[in-house]
């Protein structure tokens, strides 16, 4: 998945530009190319809001931000939406299975899979993710985008869809994403696709965000009334589209990736939240501590599917099941 997402979200929201209404044709049918290519401030004016956020994605998983300490090292929140994502994973999928990581990143997730014995390829935009995941050596690592990928119908058993959905501006574009993912996996296997939970970027960027800043520096940047990306945020899920930071397209309430993911075919459908209403905190403090680790870890078993509450966590989960099984 991304960089930490709130803290991102905060970031490149305060930078964006106004930049929503300008678009071109074939917007959503740009493929992400091998490498990083030079984008100018003028050249990235120009770009449609799809095209802004596929550029940003090579520069900053390319140079800019490393994803996988962001799950393992730099604080518990990592490491509990790893921990869970795995153990959710694992009770639908069994050992030994066929495995399509779709935006996989540098690797964690496909090695830990490959270790107890998957099958997995692992499909990533970035350059740098995919030579990274190649050095583990125990599983298929190449480059691909989530909206066309290289791969034969009902090649697996499963797919993630881990880190796409939430760098795709318009829904029709994540909807090719989950297309995807449904065509490569056989009838009846599981998908499982993650999303930014809309209220937990609103609640960084509108109160928890500028608190830390008044603690810190005494003082916090007025936000009232709300701007106009704000707006949008919460009332759309639209990412803002500035010069820098993460490159955030939609954010997710659990009900609209629900929605989505039964529009687009699956059976069987449930939204969870990963973390929990905990990961906040731990991520605020870059504790390691286990024992809040564990804490975290109990309330996000607790209150995962219970309406409104699965909001509160950082990351939802979808899953469910192709057509035909």
């Amino acid at each position: 998945m991304t960089g930490h997402p709130l803290i991102g979200v905060m970031h490149v929201i305060d930078r964006a530009e106004p930049m929503l209404g300008r678009r071109r044709a074939g917007l959503g049918t740009i493929r992400l190319r091998p490498g990083p290519r030079p984008v100018t401030l003028t050249r990235m004016s120009e770009l449609s809001p799809q095209e802004h956020v596929d550029a940003r994605i090579l520069a900053y998983y390319g140079s800019e931000f490393d994803e996988g300490d962001r799950l393992v090292g730099r604080s518990g929140q990592g490491v509990l939406e790893f921990e869970r994502t795995q153990q959710i994973v694992g009770e639908h999928v069994p050992a030994g299975s066929r495995i399509i990581d779709i935006g996989g990143a540098s690797g964690l997730h496909a090695a830990a899979l490959a270790e107890r014995g998957d099958t997995v390829v692992l499909i990533d935009p970035v350059p740098r993710h995919v030579e990274a995941a190649c050095r583990y050596g125990t599983f298929t690592a190449k480059l691909g985008d989530a909206r066309s990928l290289p791969v034969d119908d009902d090649s697996f058993d499963a797919a993630m869809l881990l880190g796409p959905l939430y760098h795709l501006f318009d829904r029709r574009d994540r909807l090719r994403a989950w297309g995807e993912a449904i065509r490569v996996v056989r009838p009846g296997g599981w998908v499982f696709a993650a999303g930014i939970s809309r209220l937990s970027a609103v609640a960084w960027v509108t109160v928890i965000g500028p608190s830390i800043e008044l603690a810190t520096s005494g003082k916090a940047t007025p936000s009232s009334p709300y701007p106009e990306k704000w707006r949008r945020l919460i009332e759309e899920g639209s990412g803002g589209l500035g010069h820098g930071g993460f490159p955030g397209g939609h954010f997710h309430l659990a009900d609209d990736l629900e929605e989505e993911a039964l529009a687009a075919g699956l059976h069987d459908v449930r939204v969870i939240g990963i973390e929990g209403p905990g990961a906040q905190a731990i991520e605020i403090s870059r504790s390691h501590d286990p024992l809040l680790i564990a804490a975290a870890r109990t309330l996000a078993g607790a209150f995962e599917s219970q309406p409104g509450l699965r909001d509160l966590s950082p990351h939802l989960l979808a899953m469910g099941r192709t057509p035909g099984g």
